[in-house]
């Protein structure tokens, strides 16, 4: 690995476990100005406070959600978007470049690809692209893949989700963030057949933080690289008690029992 990018993997991934915590923000695109994102640097504060590992957001949010104080937190510009209103909302475009984000200080870049859609071959020509430009600026690159189209039944299928981590190792991502299958027995064969760190995405907003909590135990368990979960961290009471409650999963192997007592659950 290259030096440059090696430090800036360094600024998203712990030295020591070489897992991380990322919590995206890039939702304001998709659905607008939800809960949770309405004071973007606030919501960053507290998950710098929290001592999670990264935040990810479009390059216009870069100023707004910078800290003018307190502890860093590294920042992974997202390059790809749809929103929620079009005919067409898993048809990702990118909107950024790698050098528009080398220019904004980012530490990673990201792109969003769905495999299946009927858009499926320009996104995956985006991610290849953008892959050899992060390659030749030796920067991190997040491939955000899922299986959304009309092919797809199921898209947490263990067999689905160990193919949709393929595709991002083999087209060059360093790290690929994929939805856990639902088992540790499933998501063991996804980080198996993967060659890079895959981390967890986080799906729709859960209704129990405690299940929250058993679905990351359980893909640490199970090797995964950490997780990069939004709307289920963001949109939380605590933000800053959940990241440390994540930290604590993800970097010090905190048992479920252990997680549960610092958040106050029974």
């Amino acid at each position: 690995m290259r030096i440059g990018k090696k430090v800036r993997m360094a600024r998203i991934f712990n030295r020591q476990t070489k897992r991380t915590v990322i919590v995206p923000m890039d939702h304001g695109v998709s659905i607008g100005p939800c809960e949770g994102l309405i004071n973007t640097r606030e919501t960053v504060d507290k998950v710098a406070e929290g001592h999670g590992d990264a935040v990810l957001l479009h390059k216009g949010l870069v100023e707004a959600g910078s800290r003018e104080g307190g502890r860093d937190v590294g920042l992974i510009v997202h390059l790809s978007a749809s929103t929620s209103l079009s005919p067409f909302p898993n048809s990702k475009t990118l909107v950024a470049t790698v050098e528009d984000a080398i220019k904004l200080g980012a530490d990673g870049v990201s792109v969003h690809i769905n495999v299946g859609d009927t858009n499926e071959s320009a996104m995956l020509a985006d991610l290849g692209r953008t892959a050899s430009t992060a390659e030749h600026w030796g920067m991190p690159l997040l491939a955000m893949i899922y299986g959304r189209g009309p092919m797809i039944s199921n898209e947490y299928d263990g067999a689905l989700v160990a193919h949709l981590a393929r595709v991002g190792a083999e087209l060059g991502a360093d790290v690929v963030k994929v939805p856990y299958t639902g088992d540790i027995e499933s998501f063991v064969k996804v980080v198996e057949g993967c060659c890079v760190p895959v981390v967890i995405a986080g799906g729709p907003k859960l209704n129990s933080t405690k299940d929250f909590l058993v679905v990351v135990h359980d893909a640490i368990k199970a090797g995964a690289a950490g997780l990069s979960v939004g709307r289920n961290v963001f949109q939380h009471p605590n933000v800053t008690q959940l990241v440390q409650t994540l930290r604590g999963l993800v970097h010090d192997d905190w048992s479920i029992e252990e997680a549960l007592d610092f958040m106050k659950i029974k």
